[in-house]
């Protein structure tokens, strides 16, 4: 069925390959530090000049071994911190 929903409207879908996600140390509610996939978005301004922002927005799956990271479909989102740069 799914794929006769696709060939009718294939408009409405995406196909995409699974990105390999890093794995980072998390701080998980009351479980302590944890590993979990992350990817980081960073931020970087385009104008005359280019200039890439110190920190970002790190999305992080919240569940152990999960690879979603989209706030929309159960991941979540923590700050970034540049210590040096």
């Amino acid at each position: 069925k799914f794929a006769e929903m696709i060939k009718a409207e294939p408009r409405n879908f995406i196909g995409q390959p699974v990105v390999s996600l890093s794995r980072h140390p998390t701080i998980c509610d009351e479980l302590g530090i944890e590993g979990r996939h992350i990817d980081l978005r960073p931020f970087v301004l385009y104008g005359e000049q280019i200039e890439i922002i110190p920190g970002g927005l790190t999305r992080v799956a919240l569940n152990k071994g999960s690879l979603v990271v989209n706030s929309s479909q159960g991941g979540g989102s923590k700050d970034t911190w540049v210590l040096r740069s």
